[in-house]
């Protein structure tokens, strides 16, 4: 928690509480169903929360935005922000079934109501979003494919629709098609630890 606060430090009583409590809550689950390497759960705030949380640093969602979070895995990075955002409707996909059950049971658990759940493949996803975020390792390129039918028409934020990955490593082939609508933020502009020397945040526009 020191971690985020050094780097959120305007969080509210209850936004602290519900960070504070994804521990806990990932530990019990992670003894049952694998949602996160076993080596990583001791740098869950690090390696997962702080992580997700890099997409924050490089758009401010205006509340009443909706957000899908593609193969969000065990809740990331939907859940730390959907935490941050209160004001902000964020959808969590993923096609396997016990890991999405795993962030809906933390999201109840911590009186997450900004939150909804789908067990599906991207295809099958028809709702309309203005940004999709993304923490899995499909290609940008088949990302902006698959999601092109769930941009939303409306644009309420100073960035405009498209796609926010947490990628890592080097990007310039994969961002070469599209880099007159991309920008790639390094990681460790923001987060000083030496985890985030490799990380970044691309943005595609749609």
């Amino acid at each position: 928690m020191e971690l985020l606060m050094k780097y959120f430090p305007g969080l509210t009583e209850l936004q602290q509480r519900q960070f504070a409590a994804l521990q806990g809550l990932y530990e019990d689950w992670n003894a049952k169903i694998n949602v996160i390497s076993r080596k990583d759960i001791g740098n869950l705030y690090e390696r997962h929360v702080l992580h997700s949380l890099g997409i924050a640093k490089v758009i401010n969602f205006r509340a009443g935005t909706a957000v899908m979070d593609l193969g969000t895995g065990g809740g990331f990075p939907g859940i730390p922000l959907a935490i941050l955002f209160p004001e902000v409707l964020f959808h969590l996909v993923d096609s396997t079934g016990k890991k999405l059950r795993v962030a809906a049971e933390v999201a109840a658990a911590i009186g997450l109501a900004n939150t909804t759940f789908r067990h599906e493949r991207a295809e099958e996803e028809k709702g309309t979003f203005d940004f999709v975020v993304s923490r899995a390792v499909m290609p940008v390129a088949d990302l902006l494919k698959v999601t092109r039918k769930n941009r939303s028409p409306r644009q309420q934020n100073a960035l405009p629709n498209g796609i926010i990955c947490l990628k890592g490593g080097d990007l310039q082939a994969e961002v070469r098609p599209f880099e007159s609508r991309a920008v790639v933020w390094e990681l460790s502009t923001f987060f000083r630890e030496p985890f985030f020397q490799t990380k970044k945040v691309l943005y595609i526009a749609y």
